[in-house]
């Protein structure tokens, strides 16, 4: 059974998009995503700041693989496969430090921090034919970064980072460029665990339909405390399709954010700060580029499972799927480097970041009720088949359609048959527009 058409149904002459449910539960179908997506697809693993000395590491799992993201003693940025070459064992047992040697709890075998091996406890028990340099610790088919965030792929053969990112370059650099002094990632990081899908947690980050009803308390906290919503914002925006499956949500800003919009919760002296912010952007960049940057929320989906939400603060969210029902989720705060530690413009950004994204603010906890609840009904899924995702495919996309979910979709779809990325979505998914058309020239293909 092919995946386009017969799971994945994009009806654009009659404006009917819808998924199957078994897509969410089915163990053959999660098997195949391991090797359909996760094995071909760049994914992201972690920000230059996270590691800014010689020997600083943190360990990830990364696509169901553990990775240990590093500096060199050199200085030069690394990643190895946490698995000792002897017999297995996981050789790095600690989320983050700074060392100049990993040594393996086990048989305590050593590795420098090149992924060299250079102790092997009674090396005098190994034949002629044993060589150390055989047994360095394995490195990734491929790892590269754009402007410090690395990314990782499992394939030789991948596309290089630039090309697979495409047009999600230009919603890149409208966050990196905040900053004056480049973009660090806050220490602490927001983990947890959600009984759902992975692909649930991929489509909320980017559903600009469900804030008014799942996020009504937010709503009317904002409110009570004397703010409110931008008559502008609601609707407003619109869903892009940016190529080779990513997208991105964008819209006026609906609630305060520490970067331009003032709330009165921000504190009345945070006033003339947060404006002050705006005329550095619109100085740096230009009055349209700094108020688009400081004005608009964006949701941006690297396909297939990185989230940048640009919003009440900018957050990096990487969504680990760890079974067909069960998705871990990493989340980290990004800001400007100079935002300095126990500034007032750094507390207010983290404050706004833990009221509305983190896992005990207003929007997290409704978000993970809502999946988890999808997830129960999918037990019906040999009478309740399919879900809808048709909103706004027969007019210009607007900020709660569903564009820019059906655009994970259909490359999903896609890589799962074993094609290449479908043609890029621009303007309106007009009547009559055929589906399923294959990989324009300059779009990553992935067989």
């Amino acid at each position: 059974m092919g995946y386009r058409d017969d799971l994945v149904v994009d009806d654009r002459r009659n404006g009917i998009f819808r998924v199957h449910r078994s897509l969410m539960t089915s163990p053959e179908v999660y098997d195949r995503e391991r090797r359909a997506l996760f094995d071909r697809c760049w994914l992201y693993v972690g920000h230059e700041s996270e590691i800014p000395r010689p020997g600083d590491f943190v360990r990830r799992g990364v696509g169901g693989r553990p990775l240990i993201f590093l500096r060199d003693s050199g200085g030069t940025v690394r990643m190895h496969f946490n698995t000792c070459t002897h017999r297995g064992a996981t050789l790095c047992r600690e989320d983050a430090g700074n060392t100049r040697v990993f040594q393996c709890f086990y048989h305590a075998w050593s590795f420098d921090t090149t992924g060299r091996l250079v102790v092997t406890p009674g090396a005098d028990g190994y034949g002629p034919g044993f060589r150390k340099e055989a047994h360095n610790l394995v490195a990734p088919a491929r790892f590269d970064n754009y402007r410090g965030l690395w990314f990782v792929n499992y394939d030789a053969e991948a596309v290089d980072l630039r090309a697979y990112l495409a047009g999600a370059i230009e919603y890149l650099d409208l966050v990196l460029d905040q900053a004056a002094e480049g973009m660090r990632i806050v220490k602490g990081a927001h983990r947890y665990s959600v009984k759902a899908n992975w692909k649930l947690m991929l489509e909320n980050s980017i559903d600009g339909y469900h804030a008014p009803t799942v996020h009504a308390t937010y709503v009317d906290f904002v409110k009570d405390t004397g703010g409110g919503q931008r008559k502008d914002a609601l609707g407003a925006g619109n869903g892009v399709d940016l190529g080779n499956g990513h997208a991105v949500v964008e819209s006026p800003a609906a609630w305060g954010r520490p970067i331009a919009y003032w709330e009165p919760f921000f504190g009345e002296e945070a006033r003339d700060e947060i404006a002050a912010t705006l005329a550095r952007l619109v100085d740096r960049h230009g009055a349209e580029r700094g108020r688009r940057m400081a004005d608009t929320f964006r949701n941006l989906m690297i396909f297939p499972n990185l989230i940048i939400n640009d919003v009440a603060a900018i957050t990096v969210r990487r969504i680990e799927p760890t079974a067909p029902d069960r998705h871990a989720l990493e989340a980290w705060a990004l800001a400007p480097a100079e935002e300095a530690e126990g500034s007032a413009a750094l507390q207010r950004r983290l404050d706004s970041f833990l009221t509305f994204l983190g896992p005990g603010g207003f929007a997290s906890p409704d978000d993970v009720e809502a999946l988890e609840s999808c997830q129960q009904g999918f037990a019906a899924v040999r009478e309740a088949r399919w879900s809808d995702i048709s909103r706004g495919m027969t007019r210009e996309s607007n900020s709660q359609d569903e564009l820019q979910i059906r655009t994970f979709w259909r490359s999903y779809a896609a890589l799962m048959d074993g094609s290449g990325f479908p043609e890029r979505v621009t303007g309106v998914e007009s009547p009559g527009e055929a589906s399923g058309s294959p990989a324009p020239a300059g779009s990553a293909v992935i067989r």
